[in-house]
């Protein structure tokens, strides 16, 4: 928002929310009604129209994937902050412009003369386009840029474009609902000449528009995409094409590079700033940012792909929500990411943070949760592993944190295999084991004296065993399977307070992966359910509480916090993801993995000391 919100500031939809789109629901009714029932003849044009809109939202998703991607590997990147959640939450409605733009559209093929059956092809179109828009489309824009630049203007309306200092593509989209109407009346002079000239046709339309995406997706980056033989062989460009890094410029220092998409106009006008040709070198000479910590994940379903910060954010989100619509929508897209990464069949920087010196960066391997239950799989997902471990080896890397890749013994002895493997590693394994204990058992009210132990009996579910039966909590266990399995591991170490009982009174349950809805069902009124996998139950019981997954608060000073698991309340981060960095920032020399157990509380005071926070319990379940 700006910091004097003027007039018209926002969006006439707004108050419809996620309802938005029923705006177009006329438009497309008439459209659909207008060639299934008049008798008229087909306007190609007019057919197109929803189409594009769908094209253009598709093309802006490509540049923000893509942006993701690129500032997360640190390749050529030219600021080094990180963007936060006002940001995400200030951007996040980058579509409205192109369903402005739509609507405009089809009224103007309704209403101005020559709007509608447009031809395929002209030239003559093409060229008036291009040159009115290097002529007075990017000369009037100019001038409106600076005036947007007022103090007056600037408070009411630019300033809330102004907010995001360091940009990702969809930046270029975000203004009140006033400017676009500025920017559409400037954008529509090729436009509106060619309609009413006669030269205008669907390629030409097309192409403009596509271009103003592209240009402004694309100056919007936070890293360097134009190299710099483009500019030695054709000296001139320089003048008629801008580079992210130059656009970067004006967001930090604001009054200088005013210009749309060809600096030409600064140069003239004395507004180019002096740092834009060695702020562009620079940029173009930074290679890819050597991680101190990697968190290894992968995907989980075919969906989640769309889960992760390189997707859509709303999607990302909610990653535990039933497939909608509209997920079904893009089976299409889905089963092309499922092809891709089969090919590919490599790990793949998903995001990075950074924390004071240190760089976490996510990498995912492209490998789905059903591929780790099949027997044929198991070799080529810890070959996998393995070439990740030693990526990370020779990038430098003090850490590497297994996460979701620590799925059991029956995979890789709780990745103790690679230890064996190459006992000389540099990089330390960590699984986070110990800080997930840590967190469950600081997340169980104060005077609980007995808990329900049920799910799959992983690493973390044993050394909870162990550690409540050493606080004298008396553990219960549902199973006789699983009852015999703890009672051989833990022996005389259980003090008595390992029980089998089928018994559903308790209160406080300790839950994981394989906990049945049956099971759930049977809980009495007012249990809490404690999570210490990363999957927690879904929630069925309405007279229960749910803890979330193994997570903590993150201190402010962890940056691009804006891609942690946002099912999670923000600035979140789960314990799987801060324990590698934990490691590394008290610089511990030994794996955390295998059949070994970090020591709990040092490793809890250790978090704690570094700023992460214990989420809090519910009040009515503190003593």
């Amino acid at each position: 928002m700006a910091s004097k919100p003027g007039i018209l500031t926002d969006w006439p939809w707004k108050p419809l929310g996620s309802f938005k789109y029923i705006i177009l629901v006329p438009l497309i009714t008439e459209h659909i009604y207008s060639f299934m029932v008049k008798d008229e003849d087909i306007d190609v044009s007019k057919l197109a129209l929803f189409p594009f809109m769908l094209w253009r939202m598709l093309h802006n998703q490509l540049w923000i994937s893509l942006s993701r991607y690129r500032t997360a590997k640190g390749t050529n990147k030219i600021l080094d902050k990180g963007i936060e959640f006002d940001q995400v939450d200030r951007e996040r409605d980058w579509d409205d412009q192109i369903m402005f733009n739509a609507i405009l559209f089809y009224w103007g093929s309704k209403y101005v003369p020559g709007g509608s059956h447009l031809p395929f092809w002209r030239l003559d179109g093409v060229i008036i386009t291009m040159l009115l828009h290097a002529g007075p489309v990017e000369f009037l824009y100019y001038w409106l840029h600076r005036a947007l630049h007022h103090h007056y203007l600037y408070s009411r309306y630019h300033s809330h474009h102004h907010s995001s200092i360091v940009t990702e593509p969809i930046t270029s989209v975000i203004h009140p609902f006033a400017e676009h109407i500025a920017y559409f009346l400037l954008f529509a002079i090729p436009i509106l000449t060619t309609v009413l000239t006669g030269t205008a046709s669907i390629v030409a339309l097309a192409a403009y528009i596509t271009y103003l995406d592209f240009m402004n997706n694309m100056g919007h980056c936070n890293f360097e995409l134009i190299p710099n033989w483009l500019f030695t062989l054709l000296p001139p460009l320089k003048y008629i094409i801008y580079t992210p890094s130059f656009h970067s410029l004006h967001h930090v220092q604001f009054r200088t590079n005013y210009s749309l998409f060809m600096p030409f106009y600064d140069y003239i006008y004395g507004t180019m700033d002096k740092s834009s040709d060695s702020l562009y070198e620079r940029s173009l000479r930074r290679k890819e940012e050597s991680p101190h910590v990697v968190h290894l994940t992968h995907l989980t379903t075919p969906e989640s792909i769309y889960h992760l910060r390189l997707g859509f954010a709303s999607f990302a989100s909610k990653p535990y929500t039933p497939l909608t619509w509209h997920m079904w929508l893009l089976w299409p897209v889905t089963l092309c990411s499922m092809m891709l990464t089969w090919i590919y069949c490599s790990t793949f920087v998903v995001e990075s943070n950074r924390f004071h010196n240190i760089i976490l960066q996510t990498w995912a391997i492209p490998k789905y949760n059903i591929q780790y239950r099949l027997k044929s799989q198991k070799q080529s997902i810890n070959n996998l592993i393995e070439e990740a471990i030693l990526e990370a080896e020779e990038k430098g890397a003090r850490v590497l944190s297994l996460g979701l890749m620590n799925q059991g013994e029956e995979l890789n002895m709780y990745g103790g295999v690679y230890m064996q493997k190459h006992p000389q590693l540099k990089v330390k394994l960590v699984d986070g084991s110990s800080l997930a204990v840590a967190v469950v058992l600081n997340s169980i009210p104060n005077g609980t004296t007995q808990v329900v132990l049920r799910g799959k009996l992983t690493k973390v579910a044993c050394a909870l065993a162990f550690a409540l039966c050493q606080m004298r909590i008396q553990v219960s266990v549902l199973y006789e399977d699983e009852y015999e399995k703890l009672d051989k591991l833990l022996g005389t170490k259980s003090e008595g307070k390992l029980v089998l009982s089928k018994s559903y009174t308790c209160k406080t349950w300790l839950v994981g992966d394989g906990l049945s809805e049956v099971e759930q069902k049977k809980a009495s009124k007012g249990t809490l359910f404690i999570p210490f996998s990363q999957f927690p139950p879904k929630k069925l019981l309405t007279d229960c509480f749910y803890h979330t997954t193994p997570a903590m608060q993150t201190p402010l000073v962890l940056e691009n916090v804006d891609s942690c698991e946002n099912w999670l309340s923000r600035r979140v981060m789960s314990v799987w993801r801060i324990a590698g960095l934990v490691h590394a920032l008290e610089g511990w020399e030994e794996h955390e993995c295998g059949y070994t157990t970090s020591n709990i509380e040092k490793v809890w005071e250790a978090t704690l000391k570094h700023g992460f926070q214990p989420l809090k319990v519910p009040t009515h379940l503190k003593s």
